[in-house]
């Protein structure tokens, strides 16, 4: 069976992609793939579905422009297709002198972006949050909450009235490239097909380096899992706090710390942390598949990344093990919370694109071939960012539709945007 475009991944991303390849190229026939039995299964499914507004990026790059521009397109979303969100707003509350002075950077930042934001001192943020505690905060005013997997599940309705296919339970085992297109051989469960594609999209987040190796694309990076670990209050602390509540984060650090998150549907998630993960799709307590760890070991980049990031590793697993050392993470900007508050809920798993060096990749990151693009790191806020980037995946995908007979040969594309991304 043959199609114009193909799209391989069915998490936010992959969704926005696909339904905007459709608009773009009304009279070609456009097919989405998901390996799950649902959309929007990993990485979309598991977050704080928090809106971000674009606090932490350099100013100017196309990172914060895209988180910018994503608050009013995934909001503008959610109003034409009834998805209910709540605009409540964050704020980014520094406990001591080193958090304060990180603080005013922060803040700088914020209107270097044109966001808009408030300097609270520590009068006006008790007055807005009586149960934080601080010396400052930064009150993130565009800041917002949604269930990105309904906003996934919207978009791909979409995508399907304008004629595109969904097809769930659909696994890739193997792939190859032609110069008329890539054959691509999928498992449905009960038995393997043959489709072929002109064009392929892949965003497959946490198979994303695997992906590439089944086209034979030589990378330096790999996918390695970091678990996220939620906890969700009590249902009488619901009311707790008014705002998302972050902690000033450490700028050497990928993770943006412990947070308090009001969700959707009216609890307050706790978390999340981050720990080395052992499965790259794992979220229940105790996760390890030796198949993944054996790759994950033999791959130079991860020691190196390990060594660099030791102290805050260990740190961040002994805190996982000793349920008591979280909450204090926790306790550090709102005191009343007890152990007893903090009460199970599912861990989430970022997909961290690492390089052969160890360093770990904060910036998009693709790979192509003359017949592919490769989404292999789509940082946060990508689910902010959804429809924006999903835009300039399809602008891509425009200039790099190959002639045929093309001999390019696949190779990885490190900083793709014209801009710096940080």
């Amino acid at each position: 069976m043959m199609y114009d475009f193909i799209v391989l991944g069915g998490g936010i991303v992959g969704v926005s992609t696909a339904w905007q390849l459709k608009q773009r190229y009304p009279a070609k026939s456009v097919l989405l793939l998901e390996k799950e039995s649902e959309l929007a299964q990993h990485q979309t499914g598991h977050n704080s579905g928090v809106i971000h507004a674009g606090v932490y990026y350099a100013p100017g790059s196309l990172k914060a422009r895209f988180c910018k521009a994503g608050v009013k397109a995934t909001m503008d979303f959610c109003d034409q297709q009834g998805i209910p969100y709540d605009q409540c707003g964050k704020l980014l509350v520094a406990t001591n002198e080193l958090e304060f002075h990180r603080m005013e950077a922060l803040y700088a930042r914020c209107l270097e972006n044109g966001i808009e934001v408030e300097w609270l001192d520590a009068a006006a943020l008790k007055q807005r949050e009586p149960n934080i505690v601080g010396c400052g905060a930064i009150y993130v005013k565009t800041t917002g909450i949604v269930d990105y997997s309904r906003v996934t599940r919207a978009m791909a309705r979409c995508f399907e009235e304008l004629g595109g296919e969904v097809r769930l339970r659909s696994r890739v085992v193997s792939m190859e490239e032609r110069p008329q297109g890539i054959r691509l051989n999928v498992d449905n469960g009960s038995e393997q097909q043959w489709l072929q594609a002109g064009y392929l999209v892949c965003c497959t987040g946490l198979m994303a380096d695997r992906t590439t190796r089944m086209l034979g694309i030589k990378t330096d990076f790999q996918i390695i899992p970091y678990r996220g670990e939620y906890y969700q209050l009590a249902p009488q602390h619901n009311n707790i706090v008014n705002h998302l509540i972050y902690p000033i984060p450490d700028p050497d650090l990928p993770f943006l710390g412990v947070h308090l998150t009001r969700m959707i549907d009216g609890s307050v998630t706790v978390g999340p942390n981050a720990v080395q993960g052992w499965k790259r799709e794992g979220y229940s307590r105790i996760n390890m598949s030796l198949s993944d760890i054996r790759e994950m070991v033999s791959f130079a980049g991860f020691w190196r990344a390990t060594r660099n990031n030791l102290k805050t590793g260990l740190s961040e697993t002994l805190d996982s093990i000793w349920k008591r050392g979280y909450l204090r993470r926790v306790q550090k900007y709102c005191p009343q919370l007890q152990l007893d508050d903090l009460t199970p809920y599912p861990a989430g798993i970022r997909a961290q694109a690492v390089m052969k060096d160890g360093s770990m990749v904060h910036d998009f990151l693709f790979a192509e071939s003359p017949r592919s693009l490769h989404v292999c790191n789509a940082p946060s806020p990508a689910a902010t960012s959804a429809i924006p980037i999903g835009e300039y995946i399809c602008q891509q995908v425009s200039h790099r539709l190959p002639e045929a007979g093309s001999q390019r040969t696949g190779h990885l594309k490190k900083q793709t945007f014209p801009e710096g991304v940080h």
